[in-house]
Protein backbone atom coordinates (compact mmCIF):
# COMPACT_ATOMS: atom_id res chain seq x y z
CA UNK A 1 0.00 0.00 0.00
CA UNK A 2 1.30 2.96 -0.96
CA UNK A 3 1.51 5.00 2.48
CA UNK A 4 1.28 8.49 0.89
CA UNK A 5 -2.08 7.59 0.06
CA UNK A 6 -3.13 6.51 3.39
CA UNK A 7 -4.50 8.76 5.80
CA UNK A 8 -2.98 9.50 8.96
CA UNK A 9 -5.05 9.38 11.85
CA UNK A 10 -5.66 12.86 13.48
CA UNK A 11 -7.10 13.70 17.18
CA UNK A 12 -7.62 17.25 18.13
CA UNK A 13 -8.96 18.94 21.05
CA UNK A 14 -8.66 22.20 23.02
CA UNK A 15 -9.12 23.88 26.19
CA UNK A 16 -8.99 27.83 27.12
CA UNK A 17 -8.38 28.89 30.60
CA UNK A 18 -8.20 31.94 32.78
CA UNK A 19 -4.06 32.52 32.92
CA UNK A 20 -4.04 31.84 36.82
CA UNK A 21 -2.44 28.90 39.02
CA UNK A 22 -5.39 26.46 39.02
CA UNK A 23 -5.38 26.64 35.47
CA UNK A 24 -2.59 23.80 36.26
CA UNK A 25 -4.16 21.72 37.71
CA UNK A 26 -7.54 21.78 35.33
CA UNK A 27 -4.94 21.44 32.28
CA UNK A 28 -3.50 17.99 34.03
CA UNK A 29 -7.47 16.82 34.52
CA UNK A 30 -7.51 17.90 30.43
CA UNK A 31 -5.12 15.86 29.73
CA UNK A 32 -5.55 12.38 31.23
CA UNK A 33 -9.33 12.56 30.47
CA UNK A 34 -8.37 13.23 26.95
CA UNK A 35 -5.87 10.30 26.56
CA UNK A 36 -7.75 7.83 28.73
CA UNK A 37 -10.82 8.74 25.89
CA UNK A 38 -8.40 8.35 22.95
CA UNK A 39 -7.20 5.13 24.49
CA UNK A 40 -3.63 6.26 24.85
CA UNK A 41 -3.37 5.55 28.70
CA UNK A 42 0.55 4.87 28.38
CA UNK A 43 1.70 8.52 28.08
CA UNK A 44 -0.55 10.51 30.43
CA UNK A 45 1.83 10.86 32.95
CA UNK A 46 4.61 12.57 31.30
CA UNK A 47 1.53 14.24 28.96
CA UNK A 48 0.75 16.00 32.33
CA UNK A 49 4.17 16.55 33.16
CA UNK A 50 4.98 18.26 29.72
CA UNK A 51 1.39 20.55 29.99
CA UNK A 52 2.20 21.62 33.78
CA UNK A 53 5.32 23.03 33.50
CA UNK A 54 3.97 24.93 30.04
CA UNK A 55 0.94 26.05 31.68
CA UNK A 56 3.00 27.29 34.38
CA UNK A 57 5.42 29.24 32.17
CA UNK A 58 2.29 30.72 30.59
CA UNK A 59 0.56 31.90 33.35
CA UNK A 60 4.10 33.66 34.49
CA UNK A 61 4.69 35.25 31.04
CA UNK A 62 1.30 36.41 30.65
CA UNK A 63 -1.19 35.25 34.22
CA UNK A 64 -2.25 36.16 37.42
CA UNK A 65 0.46 34.58 39.84
CA UNK A 66 -1.21 35.28 42.95
CA UNK A 67 -3.13 32.13 44.18
CA UNK A 68 -6.14 33.60 45.85
CA UNK A 69 -7.02 36.00 42.26
CA UNK A 70 -9.88 38.49 42.30
CA UNK A 71 -12.30 37.55 39.28
CA UNK A 72 -12.38 40.90 38.55
CA UNK A 73 -8.60 40.98 37.48
CA UNK A 74 -8.71 38.10 35.21
CA UNK A 75 -9.64 39.66 31.38
CA UNK A 76 -9.03 38.60 28.13
CA UNK A 77 -5.30 39.48 28.35
CA UNK A 78 -4.95 36.55 30.56
CA UNK A 79 -5.65 33.77 28.71
CA UNK A 80 -3.89 30.81 27.76
CA UNK A 81 -4.98 27.98 25.10
CA UNK A 82 -4.15 24.44 25.90
CA UNK A 83 -3.82 21.98 22.51
CA UNK A 84 -3.85 18.30 22.38
CA UNK A 85 -3.03 16.62 18.84
CA UNK A 86 -2.34 13.12 17.62
CA UNK A 87 -0.98 12.72 14.08
CA UNK A 88 0.06 9.84 13.18
CA UNK A 89 1.86 8.37 15.88
CA UNK A 90 2.77 11.50 17.52
CA UNK A 91 1.65 13.12 20.13
CA UNK A 92 1.66 17.01 20.29
CA UNK A 93 1.56 19.14 23.47
CA UNK A 94 1.15 22.86 23.06
CA UNK A 95 0.16 25.94 25.06
CA UNK A 96 -0.64 29.62 23.64
CA UNK A 97 -0.45 32.60 25.60
CA UNK A 98 -0.44 35.99 24.54
CA UNK A 99 3.31 37.08 25.53
CA UNK A 100 5.80 36.93 22.75
CA UNK A 101 8.57 36.48 24.46
CA UNK A 102 10.52 33.13 23.69
CA UNK A 103 10.96 30.70 26.67
CA UNK A 104 14.60 30.46 27.74
CA UNK A 105 16.01 27.36 29.09
CA UNK A 106 17.63 28.04 32.29
CA UNK A 107 20.82 26.52 34.17
CA UNK A 108 20.10 27.09 37.58
CA UNK A 109 22.36 26.06 40.74
CA UNK A 110 21.51 23.05 42.82
CA UNK A 111 20.31 25.47 45.02
CA UNK A 112 17.21 27.26 42.97
CA UNK A 113 13.69 26.35 43.53
CA UNK A 114 12.47 26.85 40.17
CA UNK A 115 13.80 27.07 36.41
CA UNK A 116 14.09 23.51 35.40
CA UNK A 117 11.16 23.39 33.71
CA UNK A 118 12.15 23.59 29.99
CA UNK A 119 15.22 21.52 31.20
CA UNK A 120 12.66 18.64 31.95
CA UNK A 121 10.64 19.00 29.19
CA UNK A 122 13.95 18.28 26.90
CA UNK A 123 14.69 14.84 28.82
CA UNK A 124 11.32 13.81 28.60
CA UNK A 125 10.24 14.82 24.92
CA UNK A 126 11.26 14.16 21.30
CA UNK A 127 11.31 17.70 21.23
CA UNK A 128 9.80 20.99 21.79
CA UNK A 129 9.61 24.35 20.02
CA UNK A 130 8.27 27.91 20.13
CA UNK A 131 6.66 30.13 17.12
CA UNK A 132 4.84 33.22 17.15
CA UNK A 133 1.14 32.81 16.28
CA UNK A 134 -0.44 34.40 13.43
CA UNK A 135 -3.33 35.35 16.17
CA UNK A 136 -0.66 37.20 18.76
CA UNK A 137 1.42 35.43 21.58
CA UNK A 138 3.46 32.35 21.14
CA UNK A 139 2.83 28.75 21.13
CA UNK A 140 4.94 26.49 23.06
CA UNK A 141 4.55 22.91 22.18
CA UNK A 142 5.92 19.35 22.87
CA UNK A 143 6.60 16.18 21.12
CA UNK A 144 5.66 12.68 22.08
CA UNK A 145 6.33 9.92 20.10
CA UNK A 146 3.80 7.23 20.58
CA UNK A 147 4.98 3.07 20.50
CA UNK A 148 1.70 3.12 17.45
CA UNK A 149 -0.98 5.36 16.32
CA UNK A 150 -4.06 5.04 18.80
CA UNK A 151 -6.79 2.76 17.09
CA UNK A 152 -9.49 4.17 15.19
CA UNK A 153 -12.54 4.49 17.18
CA UNK A 154 -14.89 1.99 15.83
CA UNK A 155 -17.82 3.49 13.11
CA UNK A 156 -21.70 3.59 14.71
CA UNK A 157 -23.82 1.06 13.76
CA UNK A 158 -26.09 2.40 10.36
CA UNK A 159 -30.30 2.30 11.94
CA UNK A 160 -31.74 -0.18 10.15
CA UNK A 161 -34.28 1.10 7.52
CA UNK A 162 -37.71 -0.17 6.50
CA UNK A 163 -38.51 -0.23 2.83
CA UNK A 164 -41.13 2.33 2.49
CA UNK A 165 -43.95 0.10 1.47
CA UNK A 166 -44.34 -2.50 3.51
CA UNK A 167 -47.29 -3.65 5.16
CA UNK A 168 -48.10 -5.91 8.11
CA UNK A 169 -49.68 -9.52 7.67
CA UNK A 170 -52.93 -10.67 6.75
CA UNK A 171 -54.55 -10.85 9.65
CA UNK A 172 -55.60 -9.41 13.05
CA UNK A 173 -52.12 -7.19 12.95
CA UNK A 174 -53.35 -6.05 9.70
CA UNK A 175 -57.12 -4.86 11.05
CA UNK A 176 -55.29 -3.44 14.10
CA UNK A 177 -52.92 -1.14 12.03
CA UNK A 178 -55.94 0.02 10.05
CA UNK A 179 -57.92 1.04 12.94
CA UNK A 180 -55.36 2.74 14.42
CA UNK A 181 -55.07 4.62 10.98
CA UNK A 182 -58.52 5.44 10.67
CA UNK A 183 -58.56 6.42 14.47
CA UNK A 184 -55.81 9.23 14.13
CA UNK A 185 -57.21 10.66 10.90
CA UNK A 186 -60.97 10.40 12.87
CA UNK A 187 -59.19 12.53 15.71
CA UNK A 188 -57.33 14.84 13.56
CA UNK A 189 -60.66 16.25 12.10
CA UNK A 190 -62.07 16.35 15.35
CA UNK A 191 -59.56 18.38 16.51
CA UNK A 192 -60.23 20.64 13.38
CA UNK A 193 -63.77 21.48 14.12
Amino acid sequence: MNDSLTPRLLYATNLRLAAVPSAVSNSRIFIRQTLQHWGVTDYIDVAELVVSELVTNAIEATGITDPQPKWTAVTDEHVIGVQLRIVGARLYVEVWDRSTDTPVRKHPDDEAEGGRGLLLIEEVTEQWDVYQSEAGGKVVWAQLSLAEPPKPPPLPSMPVRVPGRTRPPAGPVEEMASTALLQRVLDGLLNTL
